[in-house]
């Protein structure tokens, strides 16, 4: 009814049933679950209809779980609409791939319906023209995968069975679910989108059916996992090649080191049979020819003579003693190397009270710096169950330790040790036979010093491993979430801004900048050096000639003084007629990328002093274009960020970067290029060659373009294209000037020498501005959402408009939401999607829902506060133990996490979990104010 009239056969290949999301897919049929993994013919598939490799496209299609969590893809009724679910009694698999005759066009209808647009045109899409890709189609790569032979993306990704480089007794996607507590066929879906090299941002804004709608976060989790899991599987392998070679492998080793999920588990199945000097007192004994004694102890103890052993000229056998101990030794490793024996201790400490417990060191007490001991002052005489213990109180015990101020163990009850022996002797290493009571007392010696020296410590270092490591995460998460919100606050725009570094003796750099972030004006003026009057003259000249009524000050040295001085002159109205606000925004890493080459690029000739004032007054202007300058750990807004793996918290803090700038979008036309490395798909070597390009043929007029830029290929477009960004006034303006047309024809040129080698779009495509670019409509679902203005009487040129609003308001309220993807064989995430980008107004932004800078006009001193005062302040910092709140007074109180309730929180605002992130404005009451350690308490009222 919408669409341009085609034969009915054509139509069923083109388009699909669709599937909603809120129904449960039923399960396909059994003998379509697992196809064999056979690699398409490629010269097949560029053979036959382009129809059948089209259909493969976009695949974001709703997998939803079923009762137990398992699902498999949906086989629409023939030509129908609707699908009837189908359920199945064993384990339901979606297919590992789509089967060759998909690809060649001729049972179209057992695929998915499709997100993607339809053909353009009938054109064979030929297997060597790599770069041919149309206007409105996904991009192609030419990468052999399990998922898809071509680089399309696949709506049925395939089933939870995934064929790992190094394979282990275990299955990774179960393990990988069971860890990370998401669904199977989500696991094994992103383990195919993580292969294919989709990123993080990719994933979550355009493929949410695949992954259940899953946050950044979540993925970030999963990802982590994954690579910990392989991390695992490739040291195992490298062990067992080794020990082979060595000639140490034996058929139950192999079996254990094939058992083994986590590297501390591989450390302690594989530590025996390292080269070692000396090795263990078990590897003497055996090597003194003692094995035999010990399991016949255990098997034939009857027939056991120590006494035959005794060698008087050999050192380990010359006593009868030695002898015993020597066996004891070997029986302990035995026990020791036990899994089921293992099993045993470990479930027995999980139903005990272990705690961990931590002393001050005996050396330190007497050498040590009396501030740092004073820093662990909590941790000295600490004890916790291993259950309950905070994350901060790990690392915190962690760092006194490795300071040597502290002493840490962990304690186990004797009651563990005596029921685990008794379990030992009696049950597990009971003898077969009748023993002797001197072998009885060598088996009793043995089980209790297996326990004493050998699983004691193991237990403990797997505790404190495990331990240290939950902390680590979360204390790398909540950096990752501080830092998104930071990146995300609200920027102030339309504003002329005086950014102050203070300083004491060197004085305090000014910059005033515009608007549009250009430097207007830089300056050195000594406030605390008895020039403060006639200083004052200056600062008023400047910001009047300026017309500037915003200062932003550092939050460093002289903060406070440079703040009460900005506040004397406001409220004496010394600025009259500007009506002058200020605020305080955090400074940290200016001063390092002040000096970096990066700085010295973008503000050549300037003072670095100078270039951090700059750099200040643009945080406020711009905070995310601004702090992607600066190495993420030195925006200093972690917990223990110097004591975690550093590996892991770049990672991360990277992830959370490119999060954050592909999820606001880059104006491709006037970013940087630090911005621009930081979208998804993207480095620094292609954003430098899209400024290259910019910079030689003038702005970009759409995304289209982006595939003439140097090393940005079909899946770099993919991932890069929703996320960039076209002002269309700026682009229009640039069209109609004469420099389009002198463009347009170098273009024809170029285009025209290259036609016998590749098969381009027309040029002209090129030269068109596209409206649907200012949106976060990927350039894949273009066609649908030309289809959706089609179907709402809606035209690209009103993307925005309230008129845009009403008619996509009418149309769902009448359809709704469900209705109108399936008219239009989309999935609902996907026509949100496109609704959203519809309806959102010209130059949206999502920093908007986000904190603005807190702008004052008077101060409050330390001394001021009083028990009981309410204050208004901005979040600082967040940790697990509660939240750091900047209130204007030069220290940062605390917000105890049991004061942080969920009433208290907004409502507006959908949080993962309960908790306040830097930058959110909060209304506080002052329970405690202790002056001699400076530390305010507070507790919260309200999120503002």
């Amino acid at each position: 009814f919408f669409r341009s009239s085609e034969s009915e056969e054509e139509e069923e290949e083109e388009w699909q049933p669709k599937c909603k999301i809120a129904k449960r897919p039923g399960l396909p049929k059994k003998n379509e679950a697992k196809p064999k993994k056979v690699a398409a013919p490629r010269t097949a598939v560029a053979k036959k209809k382009k129809v059948a490799i089209k259909e493969e496209k976009d695949v974001s299609f709703p997998i939803a779980p079923i009762e137990d969590n398992r699902t498999q893809p949906l086989k629409p009724k023939k030509g129908g609409v609707g699908a009837t679910p189908k359920t199945l009694k064993q384990m339901p698999e979606v297919p590992k791939k789509m089967e060759i005759k998909s690809f060649q066009g001729k049972n179209i209808n057992d695929e998915e319906p499709s997100t993607s647009i339809p053909v353009v045109g009938n054109k064979v899409k030929l297997e060597k023209c790599e770069e041919d890709f149309a206007f409105d189609e996904p991009p192609f790569k030419k990468i052999k995968s399990t998922t898809s032979p071509e680089g399309k993306p696949v709506k049925n990704l395939g089933g939870t069975k995934i064929k790992e480089e190094f394979e282990m007794n275990w299955d990774i996607v179960e393990t990988l679910s069971d860890i990370t507590n998401v669904e199977p066929w989500v696991c094994a879906n992103l383990i195919r989108l993580f292969n294919e090299e989709n990123t993080i941002p990719f994933i979550a804004r355009y493929r949410k059916e695949l992954i259940n709608n899953l946050d950044a976060d979540a993925l970030r989790e999963v990802q982590q996992e994954l690579e910990e899991l392989r991390t695992v599987a490739k040291k195992t392998h490298t062990m067992i090649q080794k020990l082979k070679k060595e000639g140490k492998l034996s058929g139950c080793l192999y079996t254990a080191l094939l058992n083994c999920r986590t590297l501390e588990e591989l450390d302690q199945v594989s530590a025996p049979y390292k080269t070692g000097s000396k090795g263990t007192k078990a590897q003497r004994a055996k090597q003194l020819g003692l094995e035999p004694a010990a399991l016949s102890l255990l098997q034939t103890p009857m027939q056991l003579n120590l006494f035959s052993y005794v060698r008087h000229n050999t050192k380990g056998l010359s006593t009868i003693q030695e002898v015993e101990a020597g066996v004891q030794h070997i029986l302990a490793d035995i026990f020791a190397k036990d899994k089921d024996t293992l099993d045993f201790i470990r479930k027995l400490c999980q139903q005990r009270y272990i705690c961990i417990q931590s002393a001050l060191a005996k050396v330190s007490s007497k050498k040590g710096n009396e501030q740092d001991i004073n820093k662990f002052q909590l941790y000295h005489e600490f004890s916790c169950n291993i259950k309950s213990i905070q994350h901060h109180q790990i690392l915190a015990i962690n760092r006194g330790e490795n300071l040597k101020i502290l002493t840490v163990k962990v304690n186990i009850p004797d009651g563990v040790k005596n029921e685990f022996c008794w379990w030992c002797v009696n049950e597990r290493w009971r003898p077969k036979q009748f023993l002797k009571p001197e072998l009885m007392r060598i088996l009793r010696n043995s089980v209790e010093d297996s326990y004493k020296r050998l699983i004691y410590p193991l237990l403990c270092r797997e505790f404190r491993s495990k331990l240290t490591s939950d902390a680590e995460k979360e204390s790398v998460m909540m950096f990752g979430r501080n830092l998104r919100q930071l990146l995300l606050t609200s920027p102030v725009r339309g504003r002329t801004l005086m950014g102050v570094d203070p300083g004491y003796k060197h004085g305090c750099k000014l910059a005033i900048i515009s608007p549009t972030s250009q430097i207007l004006h830089t300056d050195v003026v000594y406030l605390h050096c008895g020039q403060g009057f006639r200083e004052a003259e200056k600062i008023k000249r400047l910001l009047l000639q300026y017309n500037c009524s915003t200062v932003v000050i550092g939050n460093g040295t002289a903060c406070r003084e440079t703040e009460a001085y900005f506040a004397d002159l406001i409220m004496k109205k010394y600025f009259a007629p500007l009506d002058v606000v200020y605020c305080i925004v955090r400074e940290a890493g200016a001063s390092i990328y002040s000096v970096s080459p990066e700085a010295a690029r973008e503000m050549p000739g300037l003072d670095p002093n100078l270039r951090s004032a700059v750099s200040i007054a643009r945080r406020v202007q711009d905070p995310l274009a601004e702090l992607v300058k600066i190495e993420p750990k030195h925006i200093g807004i972690g917990m223990y960020q110097h004591d975690v793996s550093q590996t892991l918290l770049k990672a991360t803090l990277d992830s959370v970067v490119e999060e954050c700038v592909s999820f606001v979008g880059v104006d491709i036309n006037i970013c940087s290029e630090t911005l621009l490395r930081h979208v998804a798909g993207l480095n620094a070597n292609r954003a430098k060659n899209i400024i290259e390009w910019r910079e030689k043929n003038g702005p970009f007029i759409n995304r289209e373009q982006l595939k003439e830029v140097k090393g940005l290929g079909p899946k770099s477009f993919q991932q890069c294209a929703g996320f960039i960004r076209f002002n269309q006034e700026y682009i229009k303006n640039f069209c109609s000037s004469k420099q389009t047309e002198l463009r347009g024809h170098a273009v024809l040129t170029k285009a025209g020498a290259q036609g016998k080698k590749k098969s381009k779009p027309t040029p002209s495509a090129f030269q068109r501005p596209n409206p649907l670019d200012q949106t976060c409509i990927h350039p894949e679902s273009y066609s649908i959402a030309m289809r959706f203005l089609l179907f709402i009487g809606g035209n690209a040129n009103d993307i925005g408009k309230t008129d845009m609003q009403q008619k996509v308001n009418a149309v769902i309220q009448k359809e709704g939401l469900e209705g109108t993807a399936k008219r239009l064989n989309t999935t609902v995430h996907t026509l949100q999607l496109i609704i959203d980008g519809l309806t959102q107004p010209e130059g949206f932004d999502i920093r908007t829902d986000f904190d603005k800078p807190d702008f004052k006009r008077s101060i409050v001193c330390f001394e001021d506060l009083s028990v009981g005062a309410v204050l208004t302040g901005i979040v600082e910092n967040a940790t697990p133990f509660g939240v750091f709140v900047d209130i204007g007074v030069g220290r940062a109180g605390l917000i105890p996490v049991r004061n942080i309730t969920e009433a208290k929180l907004s409502k507006v605002k959908k949080r993962r979990s309960l908790g306040l992130g830097p930058g959110e404005r909060v209304e506080v009451k002052v329970l405690n104010v202790d002056i001699p350690r400076l530390r305010i308490t507070l507790d919260l009222i309200r999120v503002l």
